[in-house]
C-alpha cells in the first residue's frame, strides 16, 4: 500500500500548482490580450474574458487577479483537506490531487497553444 504524502510531496504539489496557475492565469492573460489585439475581443471564447477585454486592460488584470486568489484559496483548501484525511485514505486522495494537477497543466498548455494559434494563424484550434 502507498504511503501517505510527506511534507516534501505536499511542497512538490504546491510547485506544480504554481506552474499550472502560472499557465492558466498569467500566460493565458498575456496571450489572450495579444490574441485580442490580433483578431479582436469578440473572438474570445470565454464570455467573462470577452467582456473584460472590452472594458480595458485594468479590468482584465483585475479579473485575472481575482481568479488567482480564488484558485489559490481552492488549492489551499484541497491541500488542507489532504492533511486532515485519515492516513489510510491519503494515498488515494493524493493520487486524485496529482491527476487534477496534471489536468490543470494539460489545459494550461492547450490554452497557450490555442492562443498562439490565434496569434499566428488567426484562428482557434477548437
Amino acid at each position: 500500500m502507498a504511503e501517505p504524502p510527506t511534507r516534501a510531496k505536499i511542497h512538490e504539489y504546491w510547485n506544480w500548482i504554481g506552474a499550472a496557475l502560472f499557465l492558466l492565469i498569467t500566460v493565458d492573460m498575456l496571450t489572450t490580450i495579444y490574441a485580442a489585439a490580433v483578431v479582436g475581443p469578440g473572438a474570445e471564447a470565454n464570455p467573462l474574458m470577452r467582456w473584460a477585454l472590452r472594458q480595458g486592460i485594468g479590468v482584465v488584470v483585475a479579473v485575472n487577479l481575482l481568479a488567482a486568489v480564488v484558485a489559490g484559496g481552492l488549492c489551499y483548501g484541497l491541500v488542507h483537506a489532504l492533511r486532515r484525511t485519515a492516513p489510510e485514505r491519503q494515498p488515494a486522495f493524493a493520487l486524485v490531487i496529482e491527476l487534477w494537477i496534471g489536468l490543470l497543466l494539460f489545459v494550461g498548455l492547450f490554452v497557450l497553444a490555442n492562443n498562439l494559434s490565434v496569434v499566428v494563424h488567426g484562428r482557434s484550434l477548437l
